[in-house]
């Protein structure tokens, strides 16, 4: 009986080996040969690190690096601070926080290719709302519309992944100023508290754990978005608004350089890894276990 635990989660350990531990043995074993589904179905010969050096060299490469990165770290910060204003408004007791607690989470239950979609049409030079509201107010719109302009593709993509995701931030951290103790804060009322200070003394210190938390999680789903670059710009115009996650889909599904592909999965899994890393090193450190 004493391998009773073990065999009961052996099951679950073999599916999660076999889902992410051989994928990764096959893209790092091929990323050391040349290998193009155009020229051959099979490993061609062993080219060593080429196919990284190839990799890191390509400008397409480092552009879809940057845009990545700008992507990710806009999109999380923006999301938590849109999240954490939403929370503290759930958190009140106005008329209609019920209903909106149950609406607010609608967004992140929409498949992220028809959420693509819908704001292609939305902004859509010709009749998309968001154009017709930007030009209502008299902003300037690019000629080439908001997704054909190299200055607005990658803000248009981040607008869509902000308008999905921030209500998961909201519930999350709604959920966490739950667990504040009132008798704390009828004490710091008591006390001549403002809100601000009870905002920063009593109910951010309670939710600082849960939202180191979801932040790195949503961090690296971020990292490889892919699915609203497809629909709403393909990476253009040009490579303005490409991320990781889509040059790998061109490498590997349109060019069908699997050796480049394996190379790029590999970079990307170390850049990932070690941004987290860092993050998991300085953010928890002080944390007691």
């Amino acid at each position: 009986m004493a391998y009773l635990p073990y065999l009961l989660v052996a099951p679950s350990i073999i599916l999660l080996l076999g889902l992410i531990a051989y994928p990764l043995v096959f893209a790092l074993k091929n990323s050391f040969y040349f290998w193009n589904l155009q020229t051959s179905a099979t490993p061609v010969g062993f080219v060593g690190f080429a196919n990284y050096q190839m990799v890191l060299a390509s400008p397409a490469f480092l552009n879809s690096l940057i845009n990545t990165l700008v992507l990710t770290f806009s999109g999380t910060a923006l999301e938590f601070a849109f999240g954490l204003a939403i929370a503290l408004l759930l958190s009140t007791r106005l008329r209609g926080m019920s209903v909106a607690r149950a609406l607010l989470i609608m967004p992140t239950t929409i498949a992220p290719i028809v959420v693509g979609f819908l704001f292609r049409y939305m902004y859509d030079p010709q009749g998309g709302i968001i154009t017709w509201l930007m030009a209502s107010i008299g902003l300037d719109l690019p000629a080439q519309g908001i997704l054909g302009s190299t200055n607005t593709a990658l803000l248009a993509i981040l607008i869509a992944d902000v308008w999905q995701w921030t209500p998961f931030f909201a519930i999350i951290l709604y959920a966490g100023l739950l667990s504040v103790p009132v008798s704390l804060l009828e004490a710091a009322r008591l006390d001549g508290a403002s809100a601000w200070v009870m905002f920063w003394r009593i109910k951010f210190p309670f939710v600082m754990r849960t939202a180191l938390i979801i932040l790195i999680l949503r961090f690296m789903q971020l990292f490889n978005t892919f699915d609203l670059v497809l629909v709403l710009t393909r990476g253009g115009p040009g490579t303005s608004s490409r991320t990781l996650g889509y040059t790998l889909y061109q490498q590997g599904l349109i060019d069908f350089n699997i050796g480049m592909a394996s190379a790029t999965t590999w970079l990307v899994v170390i850049i990932v890894n070690a941004i987290v890393g860092l993050y998991i090193f300085f953010a928890f450190r002080k944390w007691e276990w």
